[in-house]
This record gives C-alpha cells, sequence and structure tokens, in this order.
C-alpha cells in the first residue's frame, strides 16, 4: 500500500472561549495546502480512499485534496485521526482497506508524526509533519508491525509557498 499523511493546512488561533477542535483553516492555510496537492497530483498521487480527522481544519484540508486531486469519493470522517488518538489503533483503521493500492489519511499532530515515526522504525517525533506537508510512504505489507519507506516528503516550500 502507498500511505499518504497529509497534516492539515494553517488554523486560525483559538477565540477567547473557543476550542481547539472548532478552529477552522485560515486563507493561507488553504492556499499553501492547494499548492502542496498541485504538486502531489502532478507526483500522480491518486488514493482511493481520504480518512480524516472529524476537527474542522482537517476535514477542510480534506476536501481540498478531494478537490485538487479530482477524486469521486469523499473523505471518511473517523475519530482515530483525532489529535491525540493512538496509533496502534489507527494503523489498524488502515489495515482494514486491504484491497486500496493508495490511501490518504488528514489530520494533526502529534498523531501524524509518531505514526510516521512508527512506520519507519524511528523513534517517536523523529518524523514531524509540518503544517500542509504531505509525506508519501510504501508499505509492503499490512501486518500488525510494518515496516514502511518513505517515498518522498512534500511541504508547502519545497511546493513553492
Amino acid at each position: 500500500m502507498r500511505l499518504y499523511i497529509l497534516r492539515h493546512g494553517i488554523a486560525e488561533d483559538a477565540a477567547a472561549g473557543q476550542s481547539d477542535e472548532s478552529r477552522r483553516l485560515t486563507d493561507e492555510g488553504r492556499g499553501k495546502t492547494r499548492r502542496v496537492l498541485a504538486r502531489a497530483r502532478q507526483a500522480g498521487v491518486r488514493p482511493a480512499v481520504i480518512l480524516t480527522s472529524p476537527y474542522p481544519r482537517a476535514a477542510a484540508t480534506a476536501q481540498i485534496a478531494q478537490e485538487a486531486l479530482s477524486l469521486a469519493e469523499a473523505p471518511i470522517e473517523t475519530e482515530r485521526l483525532a489529535p491525540y488518538a493512538n496509533v496502534f489503533e489507527l494503523w489498524e483503521e488502515i489495515r482494514g482497506y486491504p484491497h486500496v493500492n493508495e490511501l490518504m489519511v488528514v489530520g494533526h499532530n502529534p498523531l501524524l508524526g509518531d505514526l510516521a515515526a512508527w512506520l519507519l522504525g524511528a523513534r517517536g517525533g523523529a518524523a514531524p509533519m509540518k503544517k500542509s506537508a504531505l509525506a508519501s510512504i510504501d508499505i509492503p505489507c499490512l501486518s500488525p508491525t510494518p515496516r514502511g519507506t518513505l517515498i518522498w516528503l512534500l511541504t508547502p516550500k519545497s511546493a513553492g509557498s
């Protein structure tokens, strides 16, 4: 499986009394995400499934991915992509798509950085994901203890933002 890990774009600061959960993407966050995904499209990224955190900033990022990559299927929300979810539970959800050659997850740090590090056999925190960054990891076997290979990492800066 080719797994694409996409961190949400820049989000607004929480207003007084506003929960972290409800923060939305800024215009800058949308723009940087679109530029990253335009490059991803040029690279042939075509996930059959997008799983996303239900938080608005991640769900909006997943929607931008669907549009930028011209995908027919809407993103699927899952609590297993909430910011402090469990990497192992997220992996079990990903393993539930064995028929999918390319899958994208959209969410938050620290979860996504921890997922990337774990898949690559690195220590926690070794694979930080910047906002709007997109990683491509090849995972040859969907075993309970996978080992993947980083194919590329695209950041807003490397995409020309």
